[in-house]
């Protein structure tokens, strides 16, 4: 589990050119807290220290930009530099024919949604850059998938504060979005509760 405090004095110190640089080398293929960075500057935004419309639009740049900088890096020369990895050379003539099916198959989909899992989130711009999918389809899916999940992560985070933090950064995100659902859940059961115990008007006898 990513430890917060660091992520969150970084933030502090740093600010929008950390989470900018952490969510783009994350889609580069580097397993970095990129995610948990999304969550805690959203948080420091509740509390008033950062922009979060300023984050979320940082943090869905640096997802594009990573992304396509490793789906270049893998497109380009991806496999002649996987061919030089010993643990992940031998590997290669297994996955890679599959990857090149799956994306045929599932591509625009397996992009758009790419974000929302950890490992997927680290693996899919090599996988769609080795598999040679046509860029402009994966950069209109990818941006979907980046905005969107900017805007998720940022928005459930600001609102729910350190709470969708730690189940973020511990969980992923679908912790954050049990979150979500709870709390919209508790939301009605009070209005509803409320209506039920407001009095109710008769109409004058006459």
């Amino acid at each position: 589990m990513p430890t917060l405090a660091p992520v969150t004095h970084d933030l502090q110190t740093y600010g929008l050119v950390l989470l900018f640089g952490l969510v783009a080398i994350e889609g580069c293929g580097v397993p970095l807290p990129g995610e948990t960075a999304l969550a805690t500057a959203a948080v420091l935004a509740g509390d008033g220290r950062l922009n979060i419309v300023a984050v979320i639009a940082v943090a869905a740049a640096g997802a594009i930009t990573g992304d396509n900088t490793g789906y270049w890096i893998a497109r380009l020369g991806g496999r002649a530099l996987l061919a030089r990895i010993p643990l992940v050379r031998d590997a290669v003539p297994r996955f890679l024919p599959r990857g090149e099916r799956f994306f045929e198959r599932y591509g625009s989909r397996a992009v758009l949604i790419a974000r929302f899992f950890a490992g997927f989130r680290i693996t899919a711009a090599w996988l769609a850059g080795l598999s040679r999918m046509p860029w402009r389809r994966f950069f209109v899916f990818n941006a979907a998938g980046g905005i969107l999940w900017s805007l998720l992560v940022g928005l459930v985070a600001y609102e729910f504060g350190r709470a969708a933090e730690t189940a973020v950064a511990r969980y992923g995100l679908y912790a954050a979005l049990v979150i979500l659902v709870l709390a919209a859940i508790a939301f009605a059961a009070h209005r509803v509760w409320r209506q039920r115990r407001a009095p109710v008007e008769r109409p004058d006898a006459r």
